[in-house]
């Protein structure tokens, strides 16, 4: 069968995470690249803003608290700069109406940590029209 509009594809591109936390960020550079998809990982949303990644991935995985700028204030900066780069926003720290504020802010898709890596390949898809494997 040949692929419609509607269809997802395969992904095919580069991920880009955004977490301050090393042990998060090394897990999830480990999945993506077990399942043959290129990622890259920033510690800081400004290091993020000012690399190549920005312009050169299909896909950010953003983490909401951070230090330095918050994850819906490297939000904001991306979508002046790459209005439609699909964002993946995720957070451990639950507060009410937060994924409604963070859809409404331009996420593509919101996760609460700890989710399952099937979890996070189906809010890629839906953000990007891509399946993961």
């Amino acid at each position: 069968m040949t692929p419609t509009s509607s269809e997802p594809t395969r992904f095919d591109g580069s991920i880009a995470i955004v977490d301050d936390d090393p042990s998060v960020r090394r897990a999830l550079l480990r999945l993506f690249r077990s399942v043959g998809v290129d990622a890259v990982g920033h510690e800081f949303g400004v290091e993020f803003l000012g690399s190549r990644a920005l312009h050169d991935v299909e896909c950010l995985i953003l983490d909401v608290h951070m230090t330095g700028m918050s994850g819906l204030e490297v939000l904001e900066e991306v979508r002046v700069a790459a209005t439609k780069l699909p964002v993946v926003l995720m957070t451990g720290r639950y507060e009410p109406d937060f994924e409604d504020r963070a859809l409404a802010a331009g996420a593509s898709a919101f996760l609460r940590k700890p989710f399952l890596d099937e979890e996070l390949f189906a809010a890629i898809a839906e953000a990007t029209g891509q399946l993961l494997p």
